[in-house]
């Protein structure tokens, strides 16, 4: 046990402390904005500090790493277990106290920024593809009203939708045909948006260690996004 502990619950703009001595006794408990959650850490000689792993906890467990801060980062499914009477900041710190005496639970390694940007990046893209395709379904949806049937796939879809929305003729009302039509437009868009996303590859693996670890070992072309980052399929 370090001379001092601290558990941080954090959010958005308020952080829960909870400050415990050499014999996991808590002896101190504070709640604090931003500004001076980061001089608390400032001023204080802290042997190690306990987070539940999220997005956020990775940024201030390397802000804390650069202070020479030992930060251990716990899974959140694991801490909850520890959670003494009803909910709140105080009791959520408390049992980041407790999960962190359990030997048997095995801290999160702290990511860095360019793992932090990769992940996000691949959330990015899934959105973007949720988005079109829930787009292509509701214009889907709006033909199927005015007995006109779409066939199933993202390509053979807006193909369809594009050929009934440009003639005159078909059942589409004149009246959301127009906005229809926009909606398939900014489907177009998104879908043009999601390849452009991995031109930052080259760069990326040609400075990232494990990329090129993984470039040498499988001799993939650096120049190239990797094979496991495939292009969305044309539509």
């Amino acid at each position: 046990m370090h001379a001092t502990t601290v558990a941080v619950d954090l959010a958005k703009s308020v952080f829960q402390i909870v400050v415990a001595d050499d014999q996991w006794r808590i002896i101190d408990t504070q709640r604090l904005t931003r500004s001076q959650f980061e001089r608390w850490f400032v001023n204080r000689s802290v042997g190690l500090v306990v987070m539940e792993a999220c997005g956020s906890a990775h940024h201030w467990a390397r802000w804390l790493g650069d202070l020479g801060i030992e930060v251990s980062l716990l899974p959140a499914q694991y801490v909850r277990a520890y959670v003494r009477r009803n909910k709140t900041d105080a009791t959520d710190a408390a049992a980041l106290l407790e999960a962190a005496r359990a030997s048997d639970i095995r801290p999160v390694r702290v990511k860095s920024v360019e793992q932090q940007a990769l992940q996000g990046l691949h959330r990015i893209r899934s959105l973007w593809m949720g988005t079109r395709t829930s787009r292509i379904n509701a214009l889907r949806g709006f033909c199927r009203e005015f007995g006109i049937t779409i066939a199933q796939g993202a390509r053979t879809g807006v193909e369809t939708i594009s050929r009934v929305l440009a003639d005159p003729r078909s059942a589409v009302p004149e009246l959301i045909r127009h906005t229809a039509s926009m909606l398939l437009k900014r489907s177009a868009c998104w879908r043009r948006a999601s390849p452009r996303s991995s031109a930052s590859w080259p760069a990326w693996l040609a400075t990232a260690r494990p990329a090129r670890c993984c470039c040498r070992c499988q001799a993939l072309d650096c120049s190239q996004p990797p094979p496991w980052w495939p292009p969305p399929r044309a539509m």
